[in-house]
C-alpha cells in the first residue's frame, strides 16, 4: 500500500530532488497546494525551527505525514546572510534573479579569495502534527560565491555558487550529480537512512 506524504512545499527543483525518497519507499509526495495546504509565516529563528512549523503545519491540514525542507545561502563575508531569508532577500515577492542581484551587489567589493560561502538544508520528516520527535537531517555544501552567474541548471543561487573541489558552479552540474553532492542530497541520505524502519519499502 502507497503512503501519501505531503511535501511541506511548492518548489517544484526541491520536489525533483526528493525523487530519490520515491525509488527507495512506497511513498507518493505530493506538494502541499495539491492538498489545499497554503503557505504558513516563517516565524522562527533558525532553518530547524521554520521546517519544524512547516512540517507541522502541513500535518494539521491534512492528516498526513510530511517533509519539510529550509535551506538558504551563508554567505561569510556578509555575517552569515541571507541565511534564513534567502528565498525572499530582496523582498518578500522576490524572484531568484532579483536575490542573486542583490546578493552581488552586497559583494561588489569583496575580493574572490574572501567570497566564503556555504548551502545549507535541514528536511525533517513528522508522523503526525503531535510527533514529539520528528526526524531531522541536516546538510552542508561549502563553496564560494561567483562575480556573475554561470550555467542555466538548477534553481535560487545555483548559479553563482561555485564549487572549487569540483572547479563547477552548481547551475553547471547535472541534476543527478548536483543530487548526490549538495546540501540537499547529503540530508536526503541521512533521511533515507532514518526512514527504514518506518516507511514500507518497494
Amino acid at each position: 500500500m502507497t503512503t501519501t506524504v505531503v511535501f511541506a512545499s511548492n518548489n517544484s527543483g526541491k520536489i525533483l530532488e526528493l525523487q530519490p525518497l520515491q525509488k527507495q519507499f512506497n511513498i507518493n509526495i505530493v506538494p502541499q497546494a495539491v492538498l489545499g495546504v497554503n503557505n504558513t509565516p516563517e516565524t522562527g529563528m533558525t532553518f530547524i525551527e521554520n521546517a519544524l512549523i512547516k512540517a507541522r503545519h502541513a500535518c494539521q491540514i491534512t492528516g498526513l505525514p510530511s517533509i519539510a525542507d529550509d535551506s538558504g545561502l551563508q554567505v561569510g563575508a556578509l555575517n552569515g546572510a541571507p541565511g534564513i531569508y534567502s528565498a525572499r532577500y530582496a523582498g518578500d515577492n522576490a524572484t531568484s534573479q532579483n536575490n542573486i542581484k542583490k546578493l552581488l551587489n552586497e559583494l561588489i567589493n569583496v575580493p574572490p579569495e574572501k567570497r566564503q560561502a556555504r548551502f545549507y538544508c535541514v528536511l525533517i520528516y513528522m508522523a503526525n502534527a503531535t510527533d514529539a520527535t520528528p526526524l531531522i537531517c541536516e546538510g552542508i555544501w561549502d563553496g564560494l560565491i561567483l562575480q556573475e552567474p554561470k550555467g542555466n541548471n538548477g534553481f535560487g543561487y545555483d548559479s553563482i555558487f561555485w564549487d572549487p573541489i569540483k572547479n563547477i558552479s552548481a547551475a553547471e552540474l547535472a541534476r543527478e550529480t548536483k543530487n548526490k553532492y549538495s546540501h540537499r542530497g547529503y540530508a536526503l541520505k541521512l533521511l533515507i537512512d532514518k526512514l527504514q524502519n518506518i516507511l514500507p519499502r518497494v
